[in-house]
C-alpha cells in the first residue's frame, strides 16, 4: 500500500512540474513575441528642419506602430553623435542602424550619388525625377551600390533645390560675385558656372548668412529655408530650381535589417517604398503654401533669373553632366539613360 502512495505522489509531483513548465512557456511565448527593438538614427537635418519633423518623425511614427511597437527608432538630429558626412560610414559598419544623408555624402562609396543628388538643370517638373527613379530603374540602381556597402538605400522624396539670396540677380555679373552655401554636384556646379560655392553644415547656416560669410543658400527650397529661419535675413527666392531629384535619403544597416524577423523586414522596407510616395506629393503642396506664407508675413520676394544667367547656367550644366559618368560604368550607364529619356521629354 506504501509502495502505492508513494507512485501517486511521484505522479502528481511531476505532473504539478509539468503543468508549470507548460505554464511558464506559455506565459513567456507573448512576452518574448512583443521584445523589442530599439534602432538608433542619426539625421543630417537640424530639430529645426521641416524634414526632421514631417520625414523622419512619420517613418518613426509607421514603423512603431505597424510593428506593434517591436521596432522603436530613437532619433538624433544633425552632429548630435556623427557628422553628417561619417553617418553612411557608420550606417555601413552597423554602429547605427538607420540615418539620413544628402546622396553627395556618400559620394566616395556609391559612384551615383552625384547624380541621385540631382544634376543641374537637368529635370523640369517633380513627376519626371520621380519617373525616372520609380519607373526606369535608378532606384534599384542606387540601392545595388549601396548594398555593396552593406546598406540599404531609400531615396525619402524628391524636390526642388532653390536658393535664397540677400539681394536679386539682375544679371550675369550679380550672380558671378556670389558667396553661396552648397553641397555635393551642386557646389561643383556653382563654382564652375563663377560664383563661389562652399559647404557649410546646416546648423551653422544662419549664422553664415546673418554675418555675411555667404551672401545665399540652398537648403531645400521654401520649407526648408522657412524652418531654418533663412528668410529672416534672406529675402529673396530664386527660381526657377537649380536642381529637381532625390536630395534626401534613408538608409538602413543591412545587419540591423537581416536581424529582424521575416515580417518586420517586409514592413520597413514597405514603409520606406511608400514614403517616397508619401513625401514627395506632401513636399510639393507645402512648398506651394509656405512660399506664399513667406511672402505674405515676411516680404520674401521671388527673384526669376534673367535669361541670360539661365542660358549660361544650363550651358555650364551640360558641360558638367558627362563628368558625372566618368565616375563608374555603372554611372555612364545611367547618364545614358537620363539623355536618352530628356530627350523623348524634348528637353535635348
Amino acid at each position: 500500500m506504501n509502495l502505492i502512495m508513494q507512485a501517486r505522489k511521484k505522479l502528481t509531483v511531476y505532473a504539478s512540474a509539468l503543468t508549470l513548465g507548460v505554464s511558464a512557456a506559455l506565459a513567456a511565448a507573448p512576452a518574448a513575441a512583443q521584445d523589442t527593438v530599439t534602432w538608433k538614427v542619426q539625421s543630417h537635418w537640424p530639430g529645426s528642419s521641416s524634414s526632421y519633423t514631417d520625414s523622419l518623425g512619420r517613418i518613426k511614427r509607421v514603423l512603431e506602430e505597424r510593428t506593434d511597437g517591436r521596432l522603436k527608432l530613437q532619433l538624433y538630429e544633425a552632429g548630435a553623435l556623427f557628422k553628417a558626412k561619417e553617418t553612411f560610414n557608420a550606417v555601413s559598419r552597423g554602429i547605427l542602424e538607420m540615418g539620413t544623408i544628402s546622396p553627395s555624402y556618400a559620394q566616395d562609396k556609391v559612384s551615383l550619388a552625384g547624380i541621385a543628388s540631382g544634376l543641374p538643370f537637368a529635370f523640369r517638373n517633380v513627376w519626371e525625377a520621380a519617373y525616372f527613379h520609380q519607373n526606369m530603374g535608378f532606384e534599384q540602381m542606387l540601392r545595388d551600390e549601396a548594398a555593396e556597402h552593406g546598406v540599404y538605400w531609400a531615396t525619402d522624396k524628391v524636390y526642388p533645390t532653390e536658393m535664397v539670396v540677400k539681394n536679386p540677380i539682375e544679371s550675369w555679373e550679380d550672380f558671378t560675385s556670389l558667396k553661396i552655401r552648397s553641397s555635393g554636384a551642386l557646389q561643383n556646379f556653382l563654382t564652375e558656372a563663377g560664383a563661389a560655392a562652399s559647404y557649410i553644415p546646416g546648423g551653422e547656416l544662419y549664422t553664415a548668412l546673418d554675418s555675411g560669410i555667404v551672401d545665399g543658400a540652398h537648403w531645400g527650397a521654401s520649407q526648408g529655408a522657412y524652418s531654418m529661419g533663412l528668410y529672416e535675413v534672406a529675402k529673396y527666392h530664386v527660381q526657377p530650381a537649380l536642381n529637381i531629384a532625390g536630395t534626401d535619403v534613408i538608409i538602413v544597416s543591412q545587419k540591423a535589417l537581416d536581424k529582424l524577423p521575416e515580417d518586420m523586414q517586409k514592413i520597413v522596407k514597405d514603409a520606406l517604398n511608400e514614403q517616397f510616395w508619401v513625401r514627395t506629393n506632401e513636399y510639393q503642396y507645402k512648398e506651394r503654401i509656405t512660399l506664399a506664407k513667406a511672402i505674405a508675413e515676411q516680404e520674401v520676394q521671388v527673384n526669376v533669373l534673367p535669361d541670360e544667367v539661365q542660358d549660361k547656367l544650363v550651358a555650364t550644366a551640360q558641360k558638367m553632366w558627362d563628368e558625372e559618368g566618368k565616375r563608374s560604368e555603372n554611372a555612364q550607364k545611367a547618364l545614358d539613360m537620363l539623355k536618352s529619356y530628356l530627350s523623348d521629354l524634348g528637353y535635348l
